[in-house]
């Protein structure tokens, strides 16, 4: 007892006698474990952002769009989906609930002074099911305006902070690429996502967006929910026999279009921040081996400047 004592003492004098050297052994060994707590903790939290996401979407969620790739990678070209697509699914597809077209472009909004360029999609009211959207004032597209393709318009938090500040904006008449739209609905905001901005986006009338916006008649991408989460397989498999048949896909060749569950989608994104995370944890371990090293450094030093101090205590 009385000899780990003396060692103790001893031990704390030392330091006390370098304590530049001392403060950066410490320094050295907890800017290495914090590093690589926080990166582990960094991918832990994508990977837990992307779940959220996934599930808020709902377990039942289809995404079909046209051409083919794998996640991240390049997409195959192909043509868009045409309006009797949509409606051969709807007509035909049994297991499935709703489906929400999208059409999308990037168009200039002004209101007065303020201008803001932001995504425009062309819809229908059933892209606010199936995506989990609420809307905070206003209401959505009556049939007439859907059937009519009237110029009217349901915009999210972050155009309307731009154009309009904390003011109501339904019933103002804003502008999108020179044709006045009038605003009939406020998105609940829903904040960022894994692509940006989500409450920077205008929804229209599809066919006001084809006729006043786009000039062609082309949807980039379709949003389905089947009934219930065990008919999902039973939708997806309708939906690619649908379009292999509307898009004249002989037996044999490769599908020109994806359709992607949700599950799938999940699963692609989770091994995109395993990746994620093993990187990060590689870099942190390289800081943690840098800060060992310059310990090492360290206490060689100190042990060298020691030498005959040690020796002669041995005799």
């Amino acid at each position: 007892m009385i000899l780990f004592l003396n060692s103790l003492l001893l031990a704390l004098r030392a330091i006390r006698r370098n304590v530049l050297r001392s403060s950066l052994t410490v320094l050295g060994v907890v800017i290495g474990v914090s590093a690589v707590i926080t990166m582990v903790n960094v991918g832990k939290a994508a990977t837990l952002q992307v779940q959220d996401q996934i599930s808020s979407m709902g377990s039942n969620l289809l995404i079909v769009r046209p051409g083919k790739r794998s996640f991240g990678g390049p997409r195959m070209s192909a043509p868009n989906f045409r309006e009797e697509d949509m409606e051969a699914i709807m007509r035909e597809a049994t297991a499935v609930e709703r489906l929400a077209p999208n059409a999308s472009t990037s168009a200039m909004a002004v209101y007065g002074n303020e201008n803001l360029t932001t995504m425009v999609t062309g819809t229908n009211n059933d892209y606010l099911t199936v995506g989990n959207w609420d809307l905070a004032t206003g209401r959505s597209f009556s049939a007439a305006e859907i059937r009519g393709g009237r110029p009217v318009c349901i915009i999210g938090n972050t155009v309307r902070t731009t154009l309009f500040g904390q003011s109501d904006p339904v019933g103002a008449v804003l502008r999108l690429k020179n044709v006045s739209c009038t605003v009939i609905g406020l998105l609940a905001s829903k904040g960022e996502s894994m692509r940006g901005d989500q409450d920077s986006i205008i929804l229209v009338p599809l066919r006001m967006y084809w006729r006043r916006l786009s000039g062609n008649r082309d949807i980039d991408m379709i949003q389905v929910s089947a009934k219930s989460q065990g008919l999902t397989t039973l939708a997806k498999n309708q939906i690619e026999e649908i379009l292999r048949r509307k898009r004249r896909i002989l037996r044999g060749q490769e599908d020109n279009f994806s359709v992607r569950d949700m599950q799938e989608i999940a699963d692609a994104l989770a091994g995109t921040t395993r990746v994620l995370t093993a990187l990060l944890s590689a870099i942190a371990a390289v800081s943690l081996l840098v800060g060992g090293i310059g310990i090492m450094n360290i206490m060689l030093v100190s042990v060298t400047e020691r030498t005959r101090e040690i020796g002669i205590r041995l005799a």
